[in-house]
């Protein structure tokens, strides 16, 4: 995916923001496939805890992950602003289930700082980095490392 671009050139980069378990977030246009609302989502026996379960999307099975619980936030808070950002890892489809989309933002690489250590550890490497704005931070997803496992 596109995380690389990040490092060592000041390009602009344009990253869709959105909420989820309270935090603001972000992550690369490039990464997105689609946002959308479709919410007629199939439980999935024994799956882990934090896949909300799968949905059929104009023909591809895409799977539902809670992006609250497994960035270790607050679960979504189910509504009517929930949204699903569609994302290609690996050939395969994956819906991040979020709160609420936000604004697209668009910034220099070199305003992009390294996460923070007190977000380090094992939910840490969930973020590449973090972006000031005049008014908030953005926090911004690695998104490899938030789909594996």
């Amino acid at each position: 995916m596109a995380d690389s671009m990040i490092e060592g050139s000041s390009v602009d980069l344009e990253f869709s923001t959105f909420y989820v378990g309270g935090a603001l977030c972000g992550i690369n246009i490039l990464n997105i496939q689609e946002i959308n609302k479709h919410f007629e989502i199939t439980k999935v026996p024994q799956a882990s805890e934090y896949i909300e379960g799968i949905l059929n999307l104009r023909g591809r099975i895409v799977t539902i992950i809670d992006l609250g619980k497994k960035l270790g936030l607050d679960p979504v808070t189910k509504g009517k602003d929930n949204r699903n950002i569609i994302v290609n890892s690996e050939d395969e489809h994956i819906g991040l289930l979020v709160d609420s989309i936000s604004d697209v933002v668009i910034a220099k690489s070199d305003n992009i700082e390294p996460a923070p250590s007190n977000i380090g550890g094992v939910k840490g490497k969930f973020f590449q980095g973090v972006l000031k704005t005049e008014k908030k931070l953005i926090g911004i997803l690695a998104i490899d490392e938030v789909l594996k496992d």
